[in-house]
């Protein structure tokens, strides 16, 4: 039997039951939510392992309840939502979510998600462990034992996939890592929302980590290779 939590917020009945249907043929626990004021309230009653959320609400946008859950816990959010333009996906991974599905979506797929979330909070009190506790390039430091980062002695708001993806580039600093090779570290595998997921996440990340994103100074795109981080004098 599965101990993960999951609370399963979606207004649409037929699209709730299947999931609560997938993840009760699979052994996961789960509660579930019809509106955002809903799923807030479940999220701090509760304390879900992980939330799938869907953003069209109706009584307040999904972005919103990210808003809210991120102000006092980081629990995982998978974003499950019919909307597909990278600026949806970039709010709702700025707000704090962890993945972004978009619908339809295949049972198969997002029980991979969960199996690669339930890894990653398996591993995460060891989540950069390096012999150097501390990494430092140029403005940017990064505390792995404390799981934060700074740079010019601010502390940068990321959420959990950004901040895997700076401590996967800075262990590689000056290697370009394929998007293959991030995607597999970051998510297991190597689908093509995978893909997409990273493209969006590293925009993210480059809007906190650069002054002036079209001049990059930490992070390199090697266009339809990879990225890398450059070594900063």
């Amino acid at each position: 039997m599965n101990k993960l939590l999951i609370l399963v917020v979606e207004d649409d009945s037929s699209v709730r039951n299947l999931i609560t249907t997938t993840l009760e043929t699979h052994g996961y626990r789960f509660r579930t939510a019809s509106n955002g004021n809903s799923a807030v309230m479940e999220a701090s009653s509760h304390n879900p392992d992980i939330i799938l959320l869907d953003l069209g609400l109706p009584d307040i946008d999904g972005v919103d309840v990210i808003k809210k859950i991120r102000t006092w816990s980081n629990v995982p959010i998978i974003v499950i939502s019919a909307r597909s333009e990278d600026t949806d996906k970039i709010d709702a991974l700025d707000a704090g979510a962890d993945d972004y599905l978009t619908k339809p979506f295949s049972v198969e797929e997002l029980l991979a998600r969960l199996r690669v979330t339930q890894r990653r909070l398996a591993i995460m009190q060891n989540d950069g462990q390096t012999e150097n506790p501390v990494f430092i390039n140029g403005d940017l430091k990064i505390d792995y034992a404390a799981g934060c980062a700074y740079l010019k002695n601010e502390e940068l708001h990321l959420t959990p996939i950004e901040y895997k993806l700076l401590c996967l580039l800075s262990h590689n600093v000056g290697k370009v890592l394929t998007h293959t090779f991030i995607t597999q570290k970051i998510w297991g595998s190597s689908w093509d929302n995978d893909i997409a997921s990273l493209r969006v996440f590293m925009a993210t990340l480059r809007k906190k980590l650069e002054s002036a994103p079209g001049s990059p100074q930490y992070i390199q795109t090697h266009i339809g290779v990879g990225y890398r981080m450059m070594k900063v004098e």
